[in-house]
């Protein structure tokens, strides 16, 4: 399903019910600039409550609404480098694993836990996360650097197009995200060209992948996609 994000937010709102969804009108602001809007709901986690005596309703894994809300929000958090809101989507027993170019792979891939991505502005330790496209050549960073470069490149909370359980823009790297993440769903943040005179040589996407649990999605992937020679 690929929609922009504004896009989205208003089909939902008018058929909500042919959908299955209902999104309320306030859901989202427009963002600057005709890019994509930013979730206007407080950065928590989709099964959390504000009240002890309230039941947390089950997750319906086929609710986009639901989806939207965890992605929307874990997007906003790692913006505003708000890692205590990050972790508290990260699966509890899986981590979350970081992949920087496209194709998953789970031997090389870094996982860290929610712990670990809560005292991330505190971890100093270089971590060699892959290889480098085109060079070869070991991609020795930070987690912070790390981030900086594979995750947050552009800021995909104005990203002009969004993909539900859809890649937007794939290149010649090999896009095994939806095998590699079996029962699980994904949000596709994408910018399929920064510059028009590029051709679409620039483009890039953040995904974000999340598996259902009892009340909540939890955060399980985060794959960074760029154009690779």
């Amino acid at each position: 399903m690929k929609w922009p994000f504004v896009f989205a937010c208003a089909l939902c709102t008018a058929f909500g019910l042919l959908l299955g969804v209902l999104l309320p009108v306030d859901l989202t602001r427009p963002g600057p600039e005709g890019g994509m809007s930013t979730p206007a709901l407080p950065l928590e986690p989709a099964g959390s409550q504000s009240g002890s005596d309230q039941e947390t309703p089950a997750l319906d894994p086929e609710d986009n609404f639901a989806l939207l809300h965890a992605a929307g929000l874990a997007c906003e958090a790692i913006s505003r480098r708000d890692f205590t809101a990050l972790a508290s989507y990260v699966h509890p027993d899986r981590g979350v694993t970081f992949t920087p170019y496209s194709t998953v792979d789970f031997d090389t891939d870094l996982t860290f836990t929610a712990d670990q991505i809560r005292a991330l502005e505190q971890d100093q330790t270089t971590y060699v996360w892959g290889l480098e496209d085109g060079r070869g050549l070991p991609i020795q960073m930070t987690m912070a650097q790390y981030l900086d470069r594979y995750v947050w490149d552009a800021d995909y909370t104005r990203a002009p197009e969004l993909g539900i359980d859809q890649i937007i823009t794939g290149g010649n790297a090999l896009e095994n995200l939806a095998e590699a993440y079996k029962g699980c769903r994904f949000v596709d943040f994408c910018y399929p060209s920064a510059d028009p005179v590029n051709d679409g040589l620039d483009w890039s996407s953040l995904k974000l992948v999340f598996q259902a649990g009892e009340h909540s999605w939890y955060l399980v992937g985060i794959v960074h996609g760029e154009w690779t020679i």
